[in-house]
C-alpha cells in the first residue's frame, strides 16, 4: 500500500478530533475546540451522545463476538480511545481480527502507533465513499476472509455521507462482499431528535468542518436493506441492549442521545 500523505491543517476543524473532544480526549487543536464549543451551544447533549455512541459500539461488538463473529471491518474508526474494537472483541473471542479504516492522517498515525506489532489488526487508509477500494486493499484481504462472516462497523460515519454520495450504493457494495451470517453495525445522527436545532447544528458543522447529513428514522431504516434487524431493532443509542450504566444520562429521554442505531444480519 502506498504511504498516504500526512499533511494536515491544524487550523481546520476535523470530525475525528471533534469527536475526541466530546469524549474528553486530548488529541485535538484549538480550532477543533472552538468548533466543538459552537456545536455544543446548539446541542449540549452531544457530549453524552458521544459517550453513548462509544458504549453502543462496545455492546454491539460484544454481541457479534458472542454470535461467533471473529473478524471485523471498522470503517471511519476515529481516534483510538478506551474500548477499541480489537480489545472488546478479544475479551469475548480471543484471536479476533480487526481492520481499522480511516481517511484522516492523524487517525492513521495514532492508530498505527497503538497497534504496532499486533498481527491480528491492521490500519489502512480508505474512504467510505469508495468502498471498492477498501474491499480490494491488500492489507484488508490479508487479514479478513470474506468467504466467512464478518462484522462491518459504520458507527457515526454515515451522517457525514451526503445523498449525492449514494449511501445506499455504498452499503450495497459492502453487503455484496459479506458472506451470509455477517452483520452490519450502524449508528446515525437523526433529524428526528431536537428538530429545532437541526438546521443550526448542520450549518455549524458545514461551515466549520464537514457537511452533516442527518436523516429521519425511515430513511435510516432503508440503509439496512438486505439485512434483518436483530432485536430491539432501530432504536436510540441507550435502548440497544443496554447495561444499566448506559441509561444513566438518558433516563426517560432516550431521544436526547440524538443518534439512532441498529444491528442487521445478512441471511
Amino acid at each position: 500500500m502506498e504511504q498516504e500523505s500526512l499533511d494536515f491543517d491544524p487550523n481546520t476543524p476535523n470530525v475525528a478530533r471533534l469527536y475526541d473532544y466530546y469524549l474528553g480526549g486530548k488529541d485535538h487543536f484549538p480550532a477543533d475546540r472552538a468548533a466543538a464549543e459552537k456545536i455544543l451551544e446548539v446541542a449540549p447533549e452531544l457530549r453524552a451522545a458521544a459517550r453513548a455512541n462509544r458504549a453502543f459500539l462496545g455492546r454491539a461488538v460484544r454481541f457479534l463476538a458472542a454470535q461467533g463473529i471473529t473478524q471485523f471491518l471498522d470503517i471511519g474508526t476515529g481516534l483510538p480511545t478506551q474500548g477499541n474494537v480489537h480489545e472488546v472483541a478479544g475479551e469475548v473471542a480471543p484471536g479476533s481480527k480487526v481492520v481499522y479504516v480511516d481517511r484522516d492522517p492523524v487517525v492513521l498515525v495514532h492508530a498505527r502507533a497503538l497497534l504496532t506489532g499486533r498481527g491480528d489488526t491492521a490500519v489502512v487508509e480508505g474512504d467510505l465513499r469508495r468502498p471498492e477500494e477498501i474491499l480490494k486493499n491488500p492489507d484488508v484481504l490479508g487479514l479478513l476472509d470474506f468467504s466467512r462472516p464478518v462484522g462491518v462497523l459504520l458507527v457515526a460515519i454515515l451522517h457525514f455521507i451526503e445523498e449525492s454520495d449514494r449511501p445506499d450504493e455504498i452499503i450495497a457494495t459492502l453487503r455484496a462482499a459479506m458472506a451470509p451470517g455477517s452483520y452490519l453495525v450502524l449508528s446515525h445522527g437523526t433529524s428526528d431528535a431536537r428538530p429545532e436545532a437541526v438546521d443550526r447544528g448542520t450549518e455549524v458543522y458545514r461551515s466549520s468542518t464537514s457537511p452533516l447529513a442527518l436523516r429521519g428514522r425511515e430513511r435510516i431504516r432503508e440503509l439496512f436493506e438486505g439485512f434483518e434487524l436483530v432485536a430491539p431493532g432501530l432504536v436510540w443509542l441507550p435502548e440497544w441492549r443496554p447495561d444499566q450504566a448506559d441509561t444513566i444520562d438518558f433516563i426517560d429521554r432516550p431521544e436526547s442521545s440524538l443518534i439512532l442505531c441498529g444491528v442487521g444480519r445478512k441471511n
